[in-house]
């Protein structure tokens, strides 16, 4: 679908600054969705649906899950198209949906992580193999040492995890990861910060 180079009709030029073309696309097929326009909302959905799923696999480290909660990011984008307003890009109004529905879940999971464990009290520990007994030079590459950021990534604080996750995964600025988090640049950045140290931590061993 070709880029919209048109301003829509209910968006100022103060609002339109600093937005690309695909921004003021995005605006215009908000304005259409927003009057029930079913094609202009599945261009949406088409146009960002990679992007959710896979922020939202990072934060719950399942693919499987991350399908519904993306599918519940669109339902509400939907639901939600009356309250939208073009003052701040679509991607960013998207991902702070997605941030409070992939929040919800992964508290949701943990809820259901506790009761499970608290139920099965009786059986024995699960054994992991010990990661000393690695032959010396073993070297972790491509598609293992991506597995080992994601899992140092999913250890993260929530918080900490979706900004890490916008920021390499998105490429998104600060100052929208700091709208999708609700809180200012400076925080954003110590919270980036903060992540990074703790993952060079748990990664330490890969890195040496």
């Amino acid at each position: 679908m070709p880029v919209l180079a048109v301003i829509p009709f209910h968006m100022s030029e103060a609002d339109a600054e600093g937005k690309t073309l695909e921004d003021l696309d995005d605006i215009a097929l908000m304005a259409r969705t927003k009057r029930g326009d079913m094609d202009a909302f599945a261009v949406l959905v088409e146009r960002h649906q990679h992007s959710v799923v896979g922020t939202v696999a990072k934060m719950l480290g399942n693919a499987n899950d991350a399908e519904d909660v993306a599918q519940q990011v669109f339902v509400r984008v939907w639901k939600s198209a009356e309250r939208y307003e073009p003052t701040a890009k679509f991607t960013t109004w998207l991902m702070t949906i997605t941030r409070n529905l992939v929040f919800n879940e992964m508290r949701r999971l943990q809820r259901s992580r506790m009761v499970s464990m608290e139920t099965r009290e009786e059986d024995p520990p699960m054994q992991f193999p010990d990661d000393s007994a690695r032959a010396p030079g073993e070297v972790l590459l491509g598609v293992e040492l991506e597995q080992a950021i994601d899992d140092a990534i999913a250890s993260l604080p929530e918080m900490q995890r979706m900004a890490l996750v916008l920021r390499r995964y998105e490429e998104m600025p600060y100052e929208e990861i700091a709208k999708v988090l609700d809180t200012s640049v400076a925080a954003t950045k110590s919270i980036i910060f903060r992540a990074r140290n703790e993952l060079r931590e748990r990664l330490r061993k890969y890195l040496e």
